[in-house]
Parts: structure tokens; C-alpha cells; sequence
């Protein structure tokens, strides 16, 4: 069952547009603002702890799905809005994958600077052995954690 939309569909639509920019932790806790619940009195409603909403809301956990049509009509939206959030941070997911993938090239690029600079400064005889060692330890670090980046939680 969906949940009683109170709003004439102008309304609905400018609401679904400003919860899609948010988080679904965000859209909760504006939504649940916006009625004048705190976290207890939602929770109460939900049959769950105020832990739990505040988890909801940070995003650091998801109310079970089965919950969604009684979390929307508590909330006094559709399932449909109450997930546009959802929606928008799946369109995030090319930004970090990007990020991630630029932080990858940077630690790599400056692995090889490390070497090349060392190469370069040892044939000219301008730099000390100490200080060329620490130059590689970066490189070499900065490869480490390339590396680890990679292995997507695979045991060594």
C-alpha cells in the first residue's frame, strides 16, 4: 500500500526534485523534521530504536525493505519519493570511481618521479645516499598504496 500523498502533483514534484539532490539518511531526517517527529517518536512508530533511526540517518545502515511502505506513510510521502534519494546517490558513483581512479594515477606518477629524480640526481652526483633512500621510500610507499587499492579486500 502506498503511503497518502497530501500534495497536488506541482508540490509532489518540486519536493521530489529537492529530495533526489539528498542522501536517503538526509531525506529522512527532513522529512521526519518537517512533521515535527524527533528520532524517538519515529522509531516508536517504525517498531525500531531511536538507535536505529539515527543510523537510518546518518546513512550508515538501511531500514529493512519490508519497512519502506510504513516509513513512507509515517513520513506522509510515496516509496517513490522516499527512494528518489537513493536514485541520486547511485549518480555519485561515476564521481568516485573517477576520483579513485585519478588518486590511483597521482600515487603512480609519483612513484616514478621518485625514481626518475634519484636516477637523475645520482648521475649528476647532487644527492646524499640518505636522502635518495627516503625519495625511494616514497615511491615505493606510494605504489604500496596503489596496490592495496586494488586488491578489493583479497588476502595477500
Amino acid at each position: 500500500m502506498l503511503a497518502p500523498c497530501h500534495a497536488d502533483a506541482g508540490e509532489r514534484t518540486e519536493r521530489e526534485g529537492i529530495m533526489a539532490q539528498m542522501s536517503f539518511g538526509s531525506t529522512i531526517a527532513t522529512l521526519r523534521k518537517q512533521r515535527g517527529m524527533t528520532q524517538a517518536a519515529l522509531a516508536e512508530k517504525m517498531g525500531v530504536t531511536d538507535k536505529a533511526v539515527s543510523k537510518w540517518e546518518r546513512d550508515v545502515s538501511f531500514p529493512d525493505v519490508a519497512a519502506l511502505p510504513r516509513l513512507a506513510e509515517t513520513l506522509e510521502v510515496s516509496v517513490d519519493e522516499l527512494l528518489q534519494a537513493k536514485t541520486a546517490a547511485r549518480e555519485r558513483e561515476p564521481q568516485l570511481a573517477k576520483a579513485a581512479a585519478m588518486a590511483d594515477l597521482v600515487l603512480k606518477a609519483v612513484a616514478l618521479a621518485m625514481g626518475v629524480g634519484v636516477v637523475a640526481l645520482t648521475i649528476l652526483d647532487e644527492v646524499e645516499p640518505l636522502v635518495a633512500l627516503r625519495l625511494l621510500g616514497i615511491g615505493v610507499a606510494c605504489l604500496a598504496l596503489s596496490a592495496l587499492a586494488h586488491t578489493d579486500g583479497e588476502k595477500w
